[in-house]
């Protein structure tokens, strides 16, 4: 349903940077740059970073986040570490999130900006 996202940014290097290493694990890498954008990918850009002259940070109970798939319960790991190890904060460690209707294993993370995004698989065991 949905085709591609995007966020807003206030230092566009910066956030190429740390999105190129989060995303990597998830398998997506940068397939665009432009002066005012950088669009990251499989096969084409679905997750696009904007650069926003005057953006404040992401207030944190804004609530906004977004989700992004991974094969597998290492891919969200190794999504949280690189995540970290390129600037960004932990709003959530890796882990099994049970719920009612369904059990999901998850980590989620603050960019350098405050944008809040989540990496999600939903293991077999």
């Amino acid at each position: 349903m949905i085709d591609h996202i995007s966020v807003g940014v206030s230092d566009l290097d910066r956030s190429a940077r740390f999105y190129e290493a989060a995303l990597a694990a998830l398998g997506l890498a940068r397939l665009v740059t432009r002066p005012r954008t950088v669009g990251f990918g499989k096969a084409y850009p679905e997750f696009w970073i904007n650069l926003r002259d005057g953006m404040l940070p992401v207030a944190p109970e804004s609530g906004v986040h977004i989700c992004l798939r991974a094969k597998s319960t290492a891919e969200v790991d190794s999504f949280h570490a690189a995540a970290l190890s390129a600037g960004g904060a932990s709003d959530g460690a890796p882990g099994i999130r049970p719920h009612d209707r369904v059990r999901y294993y998850a980590a989620f993370i603050t960019d350098p900006d405050g944008n809040r995004i989540e990496a999600v698989t939903f293991p077999a065991d």
